[in-house]
């Protein structure tokens, strides 16, 4: 490995290195000054923007390429040690633009590669103006990170040239090289086909795999979520987008299904190139012998009684106020003083003398503000006197101050119970309305104590402290915030609060009677050490400027340094650059007295730009080059490295260009060519005095890195923490490190910092852990994001550089999010073209995707309490979906590269080979039936009924009916109930036959209709919609029941009225007189064409004779009735019913139900089609019992009606649909008491049934059962059925046999259609429950949908269907029947081919229970997974949209409703909000989390639209189809519409 080293003095000279006594620095280069100038003379002196200066120093590459310092070989390491003592300072002058040029040549890379960027994103208007001016509020703070506010500035001027170039490149990559940025805004914003042809192009980027199959990975370089404008054409655009699926981009991969239905993530293959550590394993550094010098004091107390006691008048604190004028001068007499004051009161006046409420050792809160470091500072002095020990902590001003909670279990775990404070800090807490000081969230109960003295007791002349010397004692304890938000308390032990302030004496060289300005907060880390703690034993004068004045006056500080000729100074970067962004204004400017300038986080990467701009500006006014003293520091270790102040020109300061590269894999390394992705570190100088260093790997056990590898800097030292309070685990793992065979005095304690030691012992900081981010198996810092993000033209679009960069865990890795506050005048089309900007820049520079890119408005990211951003809070509201973006970049496909292997199907094999292969693994045939139908029942009035029946030929309904008026004239088929819950009307047998006839009379006189026309039977759920049904069997027609339009409602319902009356062919319509005059309304004219209606008949008005004759038919299996219903796909599906059919399903029904005359059943359902449709108007005939008709309608006026019908009534058997029980569920989940109180009993119920057409919904129905349990309903009552068009009910719980049973299924397992049971709980784990009891006469097969061949129980497959109440087919006049004969006349590949079976286009499986059904056979059950037409066929596996909606339902509490449907292989999530629209844009990113990491899809499309949008039919079921068709045709007017591409 080699160094260069660039030397600007003008001697040349060559040295070697030994580092560590290895031979890993063997050669150096050199260079003149004279050579460098003139190459740097090109550039120009004007300071830019911290923003835009960053921190990667590429330009010394060029420098070295420049002077021929290029060097052979793979692993080559380039440093350049530059002494910046030298007048000339050009070379550092390069490097402030240094970042940005990186980022505009990532950009510029990105251009040549051919990507086209995406459109604006828009939204609904009301959506646009949250960040408006009028809700900006000018901040008080500001930051870039988790520090006490940010490194950048505002109103630095910027290259206009470099600005030019940028804005053509945007204006071309955005616009097309034709189209000006104006015609493409005004193009976006009214729709137009200009994004949607940019759409298109980017787009084109992606794959459709060949032959319409799915694309098996999406593999777009910036594939991120848009949002296209909400009143553009959608669907032109997707199938512009579509038309553009051409290639795929990655070759196809491996088979990826295993028999063992594991699915397994793609494990990220090593890349055999990458870069490794080739250097010998490092020693431990040493630092400098710890020099004893007599008069160190023995004790920090000590101290401070020999300073207030020798030198009462020498001035210890200087504060300031915001006018930058002296407040209070603390001396250190009135130190010692006050101090012993504190001391006595905290340990004689709280409590009682013989229980005293602190004794020596108790913990302490001090909650002081950052504007009175003198009350901090007596405070603390006069809790060491007092041996207890102090917990510095920040003043809560809310009860929900981010944060706040956890510094609260901190105090509780310490067992704090008084808390010191000023005066003026007590009055300024918040105050509960009787004026106490309310307790704070997750805080302990505390005794506030105000220090001032005037509040305290004068101690006694004989009292006087006990001042020991330093020993094992805990001294204080200082607070740390964790990556995950939590808060852990470091105790520092008083021996090692004295060692570490000696270290820092003899390192600094502080003297006595020295000032010192400290910018820092007092309360912990450098600014304790420095400020508070060393300056006290060494005698210093203080300076303390409050952050209030420098956000004030960021000059502040260096104003004090000249007035008080301060020799040393205590900053961050953040302040170093306001001075130099206000300096312009100050000419008398005089730092020649500085000696010495801390930088606090000199150890961040990005501090090197402002130090050497710092520098640049301020040695013209007496700054000289040594004093900049970069420092790194951690809570744990305290004080790590700093770099000397020396008048010594041997060691000038160390610079190291390294590869972000060779970082991410954790070796350093600069490529031998010009990299735009390099980092530039600065040293931190070597180790403190009396410590010992080594690196040691980040991840496992400790072990010793090798020279050339980055890892965790750890230190063995008396000077550091002890141990993280009671946390006796933790503390093992950071402050007990054995390192291998390393021997050191003390324990080594980790410091949290990434980095690594360089030539001369010099320490180098990359990172720190908190900001590690383990993506893809490489590392990246969070501070490197960040710094790539500012540097992006407009760099003044983010408010004062708040950027919040953390990682989320999807999928089994780490995610980037980027986290940005927009200044409060940024429009649309600026935050887009930033945030295009910004993935492409830190894709181009880091080569790591962003998963997410979020904007905020101003100043509503959660705050720390100096101002910095709160990260973990960021995060927490992030993932809780309470962030509240304003715009919002999702870009999976960049960044999840891990997911499963898409299935690619094998050849078929053939069905006999799977019949073969079934019965050899000892599979069964997966088939069952039903009870047989020829059985008949023990009871004796069914028997004579039935042998009446079947004696006098009974094959048709209306005989049924016609002997029912003759037998039992009077006895009552139907009641109807009204929403009060009275009886509105009812039938008997003889009065819905003599109505019958009256209505057949009517059809043939008025209608004139002849054997065998079709009459639409246009009524609201009731008794009339019954008697037109028998008086069109009377009358030999054929009736088609069809929902009434909605009055509210016409113009979207009539047209479906239209559709199937023309379909059905309906020769004539009955009606009653209210739809009549509807139907003829100027409303209905608007909407369809009333001139083409057939004729109306209106049933109010019916003829007063009976037919002649009533019609009889000839053959059963005729005509008897045509059922229409649209399916869930949205199709309109009319099936034939034959007179066997219909008389079989209601004997079927009748025997699994057990329906006689004496029983009463409550149907709660729409009575237009399928199941609901036979209950309601066709089984109480044939059986005879009495049906309690309560229309659906009626439950939205009193939702409790059904429930009090059905306790009314005693009912035992009773029929709704999941519509009806959610609207129970919800109305009624707070009204149990008041129900039972009402004397609702529902303990005679058993059997409830669920009518419906899809996978039991068992959240729904086990929520039933649970809120009614309390008034008697039993969990085994509530079951379910299925129907399908085909057969409209093939399985219906009984009232005999088993119970409904529930199984768990791998979910994984069945997008491959495979049946694995697994138990409850287990990962992946998806509970099915039975859909039913098969009904008698009924057969079911599990076949293969493609090879119609049967499959065996462990497979899922098409339920197919054999029973005599199959319908007979379609019915539809485009004369396609034949296209879906199969349908319903289906036989099997092999195994029984003589069976004819229908299809019912429904996947599920049959298992065999456990349990025995009446005839002691083993029970079969049916279970339904989704209908075959809905099923999602993604990556070659098949997805049920129900999964997928049910997980996004579960992510945020403002989902009310989702629905999944595909529109050409991309996945479309349409959400309902029930919340503000400015929630909105937080389901997106949870949205695609929840599907990745569940279903291992990425989201192509998500909607967020308002309440009620998912249409949803009258059984409950979401008609996907439909809301596909209204998304694609711009008909859902979207809160917001965001496309993954």
């Amino acid at each position: 490995m080699q160094i260069a080293i660039i030397q600007t003095e003008a001697a040349d000279f060559d040295t070697n290195i030994n580092f560590h006594s290895q031979n890993l620095w063997p050669r150096l280069y050199t260079g003149s000054s004279e050579v460098i100038n003139a190459r740097s003379n090109c550039y120009s002196p004007i300071f830019h923007d911290l923003k835009k200066s960053g921190y990667r120093h590429g330009i010394v590459l060029r420098l070295l390429d420049f002077l021929g310092g290029r060097f052979p070989g793979q692993t080559t390491i380039s440093w350049s040690i530059c002494d910046t003592r030298s007048s000339n300072m050009s070379v550092l002058l390069c490097v402030a633009d240094v970042h940005t040029e990186a980022v505009q040549a990532a950009l510029a890379k990105q251009k040549e590669r051919g990507k086209m960027a995406v459109p604006m994103p828009s939204k609904r208007r009301s959506l646009v103006v949250q960040s408006s001016m009028d809700a900006y509020t000018p901040p008080d703070t500001s930051s870039g990170s988790e520090g006490e506010g940010s490194m950048q500035g505002e109103g630095t001027p910027t290259s206009s040239q470099s600005s030019i170039n940028m804005e053509n490149w945007i204006s071309r990559a955005i616009h097309g090289s034709t189209t000006s940025s104006t015609t493409s805004s005004s193009s976006t914003q009214s729709g137009g086909s200009g994004a949607a042809s940019r759409l298109a192009d980017v787009m084109g980027q992606t794959h459709l795999g060949k032959s319409g199959k799915p694309p098996f990975n999406y593999n777009l370089h910036t594939s991120i979520y848009l949002c296209v404008p909400v009143g553009g054409r959608v669907s032109a655009k997707i199938q512009q987008l579509v038309n553009t699926l051409k290639r795929p981009k990655r070759p196809p991969l491996r088979e990826f299904f295993v028999d063992d239905f594991e699915e397994l993530l793609e494990v990220q293959q090593p890349d055999p190139n990458q870069p490794k550590a080739e250097g010998a394993q490092m020693l431990a550094m040493r630092g400098e012998q710890l020099g004893v010098v007599t008069n160190w004091p023995l004790s920090l107390e000590a101290a401070l009684q020999r300073w207030g006691t020798i030198s009462p008048k020498a001035p210890c604190l200087t504060t300031m106020d915001t006018n930058g004028k002296p407040l209070y001068i603390l001396t250190y007499g009135k130190l010692w003083t006050r101090s012993i004051k504190v001391a006595y009161n905290i340990l004689h006046k709280l409590g009682s003398k013989q229980e005293p409420m602190l004794r020596p050792g108790d913990r302490v809160a001090l909650v002081f503000p950052n504007n009175d470091p003198a009350a901090f500072m007596v405070a603390f002095y006069g809790c060491l006197l007092a041996e207890v020990v102090p917990v510095p902590i920040e003043v809560p001003l809310t009860r929900k101050d981010a944060g706040s909670q956890q510094i609260g279990f901190l105090l509780g775990s310490c067992g704090v119970t008084v808390a010191l404070t000023s005066d003026a800090c007590h009055k300024g807490l918040p105050k509960s309305p009787t004026g106490e000081i309310p307790q704070f969230k997750g805080w302990p109960k505390l005794l506030w104590f105000v220090t001032e003295s005037r509040h305290l007791s004068k101690p006694p002349r004989d009292w006087f402290p006990h001042i020991k010397d330093a020993n094992n004692e805990t001294a204080y304890i200082e607070y740390k915030t964790c990556k995950d938000g939590s808060v852990l308390g470091v105790t520092v032990m008083r021996i090692a609060l004295l060692t570490h302030c000696q270290a820092l004496t003899q390192s600094c060289g502080y003297t006595e009677a020295e000032t010192i300005v400290n910018v820092l907060d007092f309360k912990k880390d450098v600014g304790l050490w420095h400020g508070i703690l060393t300056s006290v034993m060494n005698m210093m004068h203080v300076i303390s400027i409050p952050y209030s004045l420098m956000k004030v006056n960021p000059l502040s500080w260096i104003q004090k340094v000249c007035q008080y000729k301060a020799k040393v100074a205590c900053v961050k970067s953040r302040d170093m650059h306001w001075a130099l962004v206000a300096h312009r204004d100050q000419r008398d400017i005089n730092l020649s007295s500085l000696r010495m300038l801390v930088v606090a986080d000199g150890a961040n990467p990005w501090s090197v730009s402002s130090c050497d701009a710092f520098l640049n500006v301020f040695q013209s006014k007496g700054l000289k080059p040594e004093v900049i003293c970069p420092c790194a520091s951690s809570p744990e270790a305290l004080t790590v490295a700093i770099r000397r102040p020396t008048d010594d020109s041997n060691q000038p300061p160390g610079r190291g260009v390294l590869s972000m590269q060779g970082l991410s894999h954790g070796v350093i390394r600069v490529d031998s060519e010009e990299k735009l992705s390099v980092l530039t570190l600065q040293d931190v100088g070597t180790v403190m005095p009396g410590a010992l260093m080594c690196v040691v790997k980040p991840d496992g056990v400790p072990q010793l890195c090798k020279t050339d590898e980055i890892g965790e800097l750890c230190v063995g030292s008396i000077a550091t923490g002890t141990s993280y309070y009671g946390l006796s685990g933790m503390t093992k793992n950071t402050f007990e490190v054995s390192v291998g065979a390393l021997i050191s005095e003390y324990p080594f304690t980790r410091t949290g910092l990434l980095g690594f030691v360089g030539p001369g012992g010099l320490c180098f900081i990359a990172g720190k852990m908190d900001g590690l981010m383990v993506v893809g198996g490489r590392r990246h810092n969070a501070d490197d994001i960040v710094a790539t993000a500012l540097a992006v033209e407009p760099m003044k679009f983010v408010y004062r550089g708040r950027i919040a960069v953390f990682s989320i865990s999807v999928l089994h890795d780490e995610r980037i999010v980027v986290v940005a506050e927009q200044r409060p005048d940024s429009t649309e089309e600026d935050s887009f073209q930033w945030m295009s900007r910004v993935l492409q820049a830190i894709d181009g520079i880091h080569q790591v995707g962003v998963y997410c890119l979020a904007l905020v408005p101003s100043n509503t990211l959660p705050k720390t309490p100096l101002g910095g951003i709160h990260l973990s809070e960021s995060k927490q509201l992030f993932l809780e979906g309470s962030l509240h973006p304003c715009n919002v970049l999702m870009c999976p496909h960049t960044c999840v590269t891990n997911l499963p292997k898409p299935r690619q199907k094998q050849p078929e094999i053939g069905p006999a080979s799977v019949m073969v292969g079934n019965l050899v693994s000892g599979k069964r045939i997966a088939q069952a039936s039903g009870r047989d139908l020829g059985q008949m029942e023990d009871n004796d009035q069914a028997r004579k009924v039935c042998v009446l029946c079947c004696s006098l030929r009974f094959l048709f309904l209306s005989e049924v009916l016609q002997w029912r008026a003759q037998t039992t004239p009077d006895h009552v088929l139907y009641t109807l109930l009204n929403c009060r819950g009275t009886i509105a009307s009812s039938l008997t047998c003889v009065q819905l036959h003599k109505r019958a006839e009256k209505i057949a009379t009517m059809l043939a006189e008025r209608g004139h209709l002849q054997d065998g026309d079709h009459v639409a039977l246009v009524y609201p759920p009731g008794i009339d919609l019954i008697a037109a049904f028998y008086g069109c069997l009377y009358a030999g027609c054929v009736p088609i029941t069809v929902r009434p339009p909605h009055p509210q409602n016409i113009a979207t319902t009539l047209p479906t009225v239209k559709m199937i009356v023309e379909v059905s062919r309906s020769a004539c319509m009955m009606t009653t007189a209210v739809i009549c005059k509807l139907l003829r309304s100027k409303e209905a004219s608007a909407a369809v064409d009333v001139r083409s209606w057939p004729p109306v008949l209106d049933t109010d008005d019916l003829p007063k004779k009976k037919p002649p004759l009533l019609y009889k038919p000839s053959n059963p299996d005729t005509l008897a009735y045509l059922d229409f219903s649209v399916s869930t796909t949205g199709m309109l599906a009319g099936v034939k019913m034959s007179h066997t059919a219909t008389s079989a399903f209601c004997r079927s029904i009748k025997l699994q139900c057990e329906l006689y005359p004496s029983r009463e059943v409550a149907i709660c359902l729409d009575p237009y089609c399928g199941l609901g449709f036979v209950l309601w108007c066709l089984c109480s005939v044939y059986s005879g019992h009495q049906s309690i008709l309560i229309p659906p309608s009626e439950l939205e006026v009193n939702p409790a009606l059904w429930l009090l019908a059905v306790s009314q009534y005693k009912v035992r058997d009773t029929f709704c649909s999941y519509s009806v029980m959610e609207l129970c569920t919800k109305g009624l989940g707070l009204q149990t008491e008041s129900l039972k109180s009402r004397g609702l009993d529902l303990s005679r119920v058993r059997t409830c049934v669920v009518v419906a057409e899809e996978r039991p919904r068992i959240a729904l129905t086990q929520s039933f059962s649970k809120l009614f349990k309390d008034l008697g309903l039993h969990p085994r009552a509530v079951s379910t059925s299925f129907g399908c068009r085909v057969n409209l009910a093939v399985c219906l719980q009984g009232t005999s046999g088993p119970d409904p049973t529930t199984v768990y299924v791998d979910m994984r397992a069945l997008r491959h259609d495979r049946v694995r049971l697994v138990e409850r709980g287990s990962p992946h784990s998806l509970p099915l429950m039975e859909s039913g009891k098969i009904l008698p006469g009924v057969r079911i097969i599990i076949a293969n949908p493609e090879t119609k061949g049967p499959l065996g129980d462990s497979h899922l497959g098409e339920i197919w269907v054999c029973s005599g109440h199959n319908a007979s087919g379609y019915f539809t006049v485009y004369g396609d029947e034949a296209l879906q004969s199969d349908h319903f006349t289906s036989r099997l590949s092999f195994g029984d081919t003589q069976t004819i079976w229908a299809r019912t286009g429904y996947l599920g499986f049959l298992r065999r229970t456990e349990l025995t059904d009446a005839s002691g056979e083993r029970h079969d059950a049916l279970y339904v997974v989704g209908a075959l037409d809905e099923a999602m066929e993604l990556r070659g596996m098949r997805y049920h949209p129900i999964d997928i909606e049910t997980s996004v339902i579960r992510t945020h509490k403002s989902i009310t409703e989702c629905a999944v449907f595909t529109w050409t292989n991309l996945l479309v999530v349409v959400v309902e909000l029930d919340g503000s629209e400015q929630e909105a844009l937080d389901l997106v990113p949870l949205v695609t989390n929840v599907v990745l990491e569940e279903h291992y899809l990425i989201v192509g499309v998500v909607v967020v639209v308002d309440i009620g949008v998912i249409p949803i039919n009258s059984r409950g079921e979401k008609q996907r189809m439909h809301l596909r068709d209204g998304f694609l045709a711009d008909q859902l007017d979207p809160i917001y519409v965001a496309y993954n591409m």
